[in-house]
């Protein structure tokens, strides 16, 4: 028999804008979720879940909601309470939750014929748990990027506790300790505040300079101006480090290192208090870690220090642990696909949330999840059209997504794109695709 209906993987932010934009084109699906409710890494109580309680957006919430379903807020910079209130809203408004089977782990993704195999394994309330085999016409991976954590290794061995930030969840946990954070990205920026108000001593081990960029600007969200027409990259990186520079100083002379990139070449650090904790003598910068000597920890500038714990802000890799990677077209640190959506082969597989962008929220996975919509309702309405784009995805050549940006070489920065060209990207060939359905009916 052929199946008819779509599996989407994931109830986060990215399952539920496909399991939204799926809806509202009259496409058949069905969402299988891990934990228990709506919300992914947002939910705190998802065993899943890396969220801590200290966490809020990064971004503010006018620029990250999505368009269609404003925040019932106005905080700025909303916590995680208020975010997953929020999904729930979001899910309840539009019927969502009931297109969903929570408790329901994804194993495996087999291809069979015209379609897919997902075996799942649902544990009930009491713990029972029931393996299951559902067929699929096609499957939307929507199970987010920061779930993972990369851990690296280091030379000798550390005599007190390694914890990476991903199983970090309150304060009390560094309460009275010499507490090392190796690494200085946001989230390990927001732990180092949280430290530096329970730790015996903090101090952040660091290997290159950051671009710290503060949550307000002129009395508004830093990321609320210049929404209009973007400015060309040039531009645009040397007016805002001239006003990065009057409002936050130099980052050097608090311990950093100076950025060998321009701004947004990688991802800026939303967090200035931990530039007032260094100046304050609260913590210091420590360079890069040469390795681990007992409690000691040895630098690579000839420097040493004894800690108690050890936090790893290194960082997450992409996982998609239940299919094999030739189905997604791994190249590298990550799968290579059309607009971070569409594998090549075009095998019944998209991917939903697979970007990272300043500024980018969650209106801009959702219209991810529309373009994916577009193709499957083309694929039946307008089958030449859905052919012509399956065409040109796979012998044309694909659109620049960077804005003129040269983003560093890092493994996170392979799925990383400008906000600007992708959304472009996007919603044009959402629009070339949806004109043609418009034009026949």
């Amino acid at each position: 028999m052929t199946a008819t209906s779509y599996a989407v993987i994931g109830a986060g932010p990215s399952g539920l804008a496909v399991a939204r934009a799926l809806q509202k084109a009259g496409i058949d699906a069905t969402g299988y979720e891990a934990s228990h409710g709506v919300g992914g890494l947002w939910d705190i109580t998802n065993p899943r879940s890396t969220m801590y309680s200290s966490a809020h957006l990064i971004s503010s919430r006018t620029t990250t909601e999505f368009t269609e379903f404003p925040m019932d807020s106005d905080v700025d910079y909303p916590g995680h309470r208020i975010l997953k209130r929020y999904f729930d809203d979001y899910a309840d408004a539009f019927g969502l939750r009931e297109r969903f089977r929570f408790g329901t782990h994804v194993d495996r993704l087999t291809p069979e014929g015209d379609g897919w195999i997902l075996r799942t394994t649902t544990t009930d309330a009491r713990g029972a748990q029931r393996v299951a085999e559902h067929r699929h016409r096609g499957v939307i991976l929507a199970n987010g990027t920061l779930a993972e954590p990369n851990i690296p290794t280091f030379a000798g061995g550390f005599s007190g506790e390694i914890m990476h930030t991903s199983a970090y969840k309150d304060p009390s946990q560094l309460a009275g300790r010499r507490v090392l954070i190796i690494g200085a990205g946001n989230s390990g920026c927001d732990i180092a505040v949280d430290a530096v108000h329970h730790a015996e001593s903090v101090d952040m081990s660091v290997r290159r300079g950051y671009y710290f960029v503060p949550r307000y600007l002129f009395g508004r969200p830093s990321d609320t101006l210049n929404q209009g027409r973007p400015l060309p990259a040039r531009i645009k990186q040397a007016i805002d480090s001239r006003v990065l520079r009057a409002f936050t100083g130099d980052p050097v002379r608090f311990g950093f290192p100076r950025p060998d990139y321009r701004i947004y070449e990688s991802h800026p650090i939303v967090n200035t208090l931990v530039l007032n904790h260094l100046g304050q003598g609260d913590l210091r910068v420590r360079a890069d870690v040469d390795r681990f000597d007992g409690s000691t920890v040895r630098f690579r500038d000839g420097t040493a220090g004894d800690y108690d714990l050890i936090l790893l802000a290194t960082g997450y890799r992409l996982d998609y642990p239940f299919v094999d990677r030739e189905h997604l077209n791994w190249t590298g640190a990550s799968p290579r696909l059309f607009l971070n959506v569409f594998p090549p082969s075009f095998n019944g597989l998209f991917v939903c949330g697979m970007i990272e962008a300043s500024g980018i929220g969650w209106q801009g996975r959702y219209e991810q999840a529309e373009l994916i919509a577009a193709y499957l309702a083309a694929q039946d309405e307008d089958p030449a059209r859905a052919a012509r784009f399956r065409e040109r995805v796979r012998t044309g050549s694909w659109p620049d997504l960077t804005g003129g940006y040269h983003y560093l070489g890092l493994a996170r920065m392979s799925y990383y794109v400008n906000k600007d060209a992708y959304r472009r990207a996007v919603n044009a060939e959402r629009s070339a695709l949806v004109e043609g359905i418009r034009g026949r009916s």
